[in-house]
């Protein structure tokens, strides 16, 4: 019976260290397969400003035509902007799809995240969630761009087994990324917006948008610690447009884990102030603090003045 029970035990321990090492054998493959992924799409990201710009770097999108070939200058709505840019770019990320043997399911909801969800041919547990994100230049603000809504930090990022406003849970995908474009907006003065071109004058109607640049990036990277839109729990991003390309962010220094941490917890610890008042924790800098960690590893980047901008896109 001694031995028995000697089997057994060696026997369970055996397979927890099996468990252990598949476990740390899938967590090794899921970062190599993120790494690939995020290089591919940066690859990518490089590439596509010739795909959507003219030589002269205007929008090759000039409006919509109708069947009587009439051409219709469109607004320069950020809303509308956005729109257009991902259905132009779509046959182009399903081509890449394609050529690294993965597929992509658009969120079935306009209000659900991420825009596409990249899913292995290989493995269907292996899934990668891609937001095409865009704002414009700071037309007074030479650097500088609106920023980006890098998704809500509510229900589905808290609960990230659950379904909520999601196309599959959050803890479903090895990587969270942004597919960015910033762009500069044409003066309005150069655009007749009630005017109707025919198709053989493309050339001569001024696009609404040019000087389009592309990059990818995991999204915590150009992660900022205030939220992206006043009445909205959506994440906001840096704004400094050389620290956006190279993803230097608040939690540059900290990583991924603190950024969901922060986030999963924004505004809902409340601390008292040396004047004795109750202070809900909106910084990292106070939250780096409250949880006793050195306050210089959050990234100093420097902020939109809230009183002074427009929300930041999405």
């Amino acid at each position: 019976m001694h031995k028995t029970g000697e089997s057994q035990l060696s026997k369970e321990s055996w397979q927890r260290r099996e468990v252990s090492r598949e476990r740390h054998l899938m967590i090794k493959d899921r970062q190599k397969a993120k790494d690939e992924f995020k290089q591919a799409l940066c690859k990518l990201a490089k590439t596509l400003r010739g795909y959507v710009s003219t030589e002269d770097q205007q929008w090759t999108v000039k409006g919509f035509i109708d069947v009587f070939r009439n051409v219709y200058t469109i607004s320069a709505d950020t809303k509308i902007v956005s729109k257009i840019l991902e259905i132009h770019l779509f046959p182009v990320l399903l081509k890449f799809a394609q050529k690294h043997s993965y597929r992509i399911v658009l969120a079935d909801h306009q209000n659900y995240y991420p825009d596409l969800s990249f899913i292995s041919a290989k493995d269907e547990s292996l899934k990668f969630a891609v937001d095409i994100k865009t704002t414009y230049r700071l037309p007074n603000k030479p650097g500088f761009c609106n920023g980006f809504t890098l998704g809500s930090h509510g229900s589905y990022f808290i609960e990230r087994d659950k379904k909520k406003n999601i196309q599959f849970p959050y803890n479903q995908y090895s990587g969270h990324f942004c597919l960015g474009i910033i762009y500069t907006r044409t003066d309005f003065g150069n655009i007749d917006e009630m005017k109707v071109y025919k198709d053989n004058h493309l050339r001569s109607i001024v696009s609404v948008i040019r000087d389009i640049e592309f990059f990818a990036c995991e999204k915590w990277e150009i992660a900022s610690d205030s939220q992206g839109s006043g009445n909205t729990a959506n994440i906001g991003s840096i704004v400094r447009i050389e620290d956006i390309l190279s993803g230097n962010g608040v939690f540059k220094n900290l990583g991924e884990e603190w950024f969901d941490e922060y986030w999963m917890n924004y505004g809902k610890i409340t601390i008292k102030t040396k004047m004795g008042k109750q202070k809900k924790l909106t910084r990292l800098t106070e939250f780096l603090e409250f949880k006793g960690k050195d306050v210089g590893l959050a990234n100093p980047c420097i902020r939109n003045d809230r009183n002074n901008r427009e929300d930041q896109d999405g």
